[in-house]
């Protein structure tokens, strides 16, 4: 959200006939506050975010530099504006003081966000002798098959990490979808679903070639949820080398 417009909406919010503006608009709340921003979080925004704000759909809220909400103004203004072009959508069902609760909840997420047990250094050799990049891009360097990693750490918490290279299948991001197209000859495809319509349904194989197909031609169209072309890496990895990845992949956060 522009600068401008969260300005605007603190105006709105905070000012009082008088009275500046608060330069930090939760510096006055109460840790009653704070316990009732707990219960809306968790009513509201944990099914995106998780229950304990560490991510899943949405973003990790659990660290300490939120990357579009530098400032307590900033989140505040978040919260209430969503951000464009994201899954972030406006909280319109919370009055003035509840964004501020909640706000000032996910501030606090900052001092439990703890650290993690690996090496990121290790970790990046992992990454790196796993050959990950053939699937997915870091700073503009790899393959778009799977999600782009480079800022994965301010959007994903070390629990879900760890989780999704054990059970790749579970809980797959929008424009994941697995599917299994038969064609009426018998031809057998198998990738991942890019687009689809009433008619048509496109597609993207394991080596990120891209193919149409018209439904009509199919004898048979599986969208089959819980799987992934990714692998589990629980059986290959050790338990020190999955620390040490989860460890690499929570240290990316868009920053080079």
């Amino acid at each position: 959200m522009k600068a401008a417009a969260g300005f605007a909406l603190l105006a709105a919010l905070c000012q009082l006939p008088g009275q500046d503006i608060p330069a930090d608009p939760l510096g006055s709340m109460t840790p009653a506050g704070v316990a009732n921003g707990k219960r809306l979080f968790e009513a509201q925004c944990a099914p995106c975010h998780g229950i304990d704000g560490r991510g899943g759909k949405g973003a990790n809220l659990a660290v300490a530099r939120l990357r579009h909400a530098a400032d307590n103004q900033e989140l505040v203004a978040v919260i209430r504006e969503g951000i464009t072009g994201t899954g972030m959508l406006r909280a319109w069902q919370l009055d003035d003081q509840e964004l501020l609760q909640v706000a000032a909840y996910v501030r606090s997420l900052a001092s439990v966000a703890g650290s993690v047990s690996g090496d990121p250094v290790r970790g990046r050799a992992v990454y790196e002798a796993k050959r990950c990049s053939a699937c997915h891009i870091v700073n503009g360097a790899g393959s778009s098959l799977g999600p782009e990693l480079t800022e994965v750490g301010a959007r994903r918490g070390a629990q879900y990490l760890r989780k999704k290279l054990l059970n790749p299948g579970d809980e797959m991001a929008d424009g994941f979808v697995l599917i299994r197209a038969v064609a009426r000859d018998g031809r057998e495809f198998r990738g991942l679903r890019v687009n689809e319509d009433t008619f048509t349904i496109q597609t993207k194989d394991e080596s990120n070639h891209y193919y149409s197909f018209r439904k009509s031609d199919l004898a048979n169209l599986e969208k089959q949820f819980g799987k992934s072309l990714m692998p589990s890496f629980g059986a290959t990895l050790s338990a020190s080398e999955l620390d040490d990845l989860v460890a690499y992949l929570s240290g990316m956060r868009g920053d080079r």
